[in-house]
């Protein structure tokens, strides 16, 4: 119970930051794209910090200089190439805004129902609390508030956001998975501790792995 209390209190806080940002950008403070950048690095030192305690727990010179040359030759582009994509992405507030919808709404859904519905595993070798029944309702929730969002922002019920609702909620959940992969190979329940009730700030914002880069190439 308290940790689920913990998880709403700093969604909360969360969703505050958020809409201080969106303030911000209302007097052409370029907050967003930042913000987001710098939530992308957060990530990445998470990862560095996570990679180095696994390192220092290996004998194995060999096993070693495997997983240097593992983070450097493929975990720091992909960072940087997320980076850029944040600050691409986060120069249209409205459409970080709207891809922050979909993914929250798709993790609580999957999290929430996952829990009450959920016994069919989705891929328990990577990730043992991951459910189809989760994933069904991640892509529902997430197409609904995309939905939502365009009703509201707009005042017209656009049907094309159902299918953006249903994308963004796939990538994100393939997001989770990834970083549920990266935890077993680095031995860690969560990256950190940043976020209670969430884990580390990658753990909170895996979603954006795969949703940024391909928003990203969307746009240009």
């Amino acid at each position: 119970m308290k940790n689920i209390v913990k998880r709403i209190l700093v969604g909360a806080g969360i969703a505050i930051v958020a809409i201080f940002a969106a303030a911000l950008e209302y007097y052409s403070i370029p907050a967003v794209r930042w913000l987001a950048v710098l939530i992308v690095f957060g990530m990445a030192i998470e990862l560095a910090v996570g990679v180095r305690r696994r390192i220092a727990k290996e004998k194995d010179a060999q096993k070693i200089n495997q997983l240097w040359t593992n983070y450097s030759i493929i975990i720091v582009p992909a960072v940087i190439f997320i980076a850029f994509s944040a600050h691409a992405v986060g120069s249209k507030p409205w459409i970080m805004f709207l891809l922050l919808l979909i993914i929250s709404a798709a993790d609580t859904g999957a999290w929430f129902f996952g829990k009450w519905l959920g016994t069919t595993k989705l891929w328990e070798k990577i990730s043992p609390n991951k459910t189809w029944s989760g994933q069904i309702a991640g892509i529902i929730c997430g197409c609904g508030a995309a939905v939502l969002y365009g009703i509201i922002g707009a005042g017209i019920f656009m049907p094309q956001l159902m299918w953006i609702g249903i994308a963004v909620a796939l990538l994100s959940q393939y997001g989770d998975l990834t970083a549920s992969w990266l935890k077993r190979k680095l031995g860690v329940k969560d990256f950190g501790g940043a976020l209670p009730g969430h884990g580390g700030i990658l753990d909170r914002f895996d979603g954006w792995i795969f949703v940024l880069p391909i928003t990203w190439l969307a746009m240009a």
